[in-house]
């Protein structure tokens, strides 16, 4: 039953497909100046990614082996995860051991990747990615970019959080149609760790990505 509390769950499938293809999004970025601007940075892999995904079936097929391959080669070098992670998972992250963190980490990452991994076939040539004007000033280090996702169905509204770091703009978090992936995870995260502590937090991940995995996907 966790499982139906899911974040894709809270919303249709047809916006859970093009969300899966934005949120590969934050994906395919080379090494670029530090200087880049946030939303540049945004227009730029959102078309590198969609044109990575047309060429290649097996992602397409929701091919996890090359998901995974393709998350840890372009999004990951281009997102800080520990920040996602620590807030999804809230106050807990302090009791953590480092060792934990590092697992807390891992299966994140898992349930994410599988989690829109199916939805990656929702990706054709019709699918674009209309990025709006920026909304900050030069000095800000932490904006939001909003984007529109325009394919099949209504176009689907993702926002993006990203911070300046000494290694360019970091994405931490991402909002669809005004629902916010961390604190939405946080949620049931702290829920878990109130329950049954840091520690069931992880096995009840773990359970998840195995079970997700014996049945090719997320549920």
């Amino acid at each position: 039953m966790a499982e139906r509390k899911d974040f894709h769950m809270m919303m249709n499938r047809r916006s859970l497909g093009q969300l899966a293809a934005a949120a590969a999004l934050a994906a395919a970025l080379p090494a670029r100046a530090a200087d880049e601007a946030p939303d540049a940075l945004i227009k730029r892999l959102s078309n590198d990614v969609l044109q990575a995904i047309r060429g290649d079936k097996s992602l397409q097929n929701g091919d996890i082996t090359k998901i995974i391959a393709l998350v840890d080669r372009t999004i990951m070098p281009h997102v800080n995860f520990r920040r996602m992670t620590a807030a999804a998972v809230g106050p807990g992250w302090r009791q953590a051991t480092p060792e934990q963190q590092q697992r807390l980490q891992e299966e994140f990452k898992t349930l994410l990747v599988r989690t829109y991994a199916g939805a990656l076939t929702q990706v054709n040539a019709q699918t674009s990615i209309a990025v709006k004007p920026l909304r900050a000033q030069p000095t800000d280090t932490d904006v939001p970019v909003r984007t529109e996702i325009q394919g099949r169905g209504d176009p689907i509204q993702l926002d993006y959080r990203l911070e300046k770091t000494a290694d360019g703009w970091k994405i931490y978090n991402l909002n669809v149609l005004g629902v916010w992936l961390v604190e939405t995870y946080r949620n049931q995260f702290t829920q878990e760790i109130n329950s049954k502590g840091v520690a069931g937090l992880i096995d009840s991940l773990a359970a998840r990505n195995k079970a997700n995995a014996g049945n090719g996907g997320a549920k």
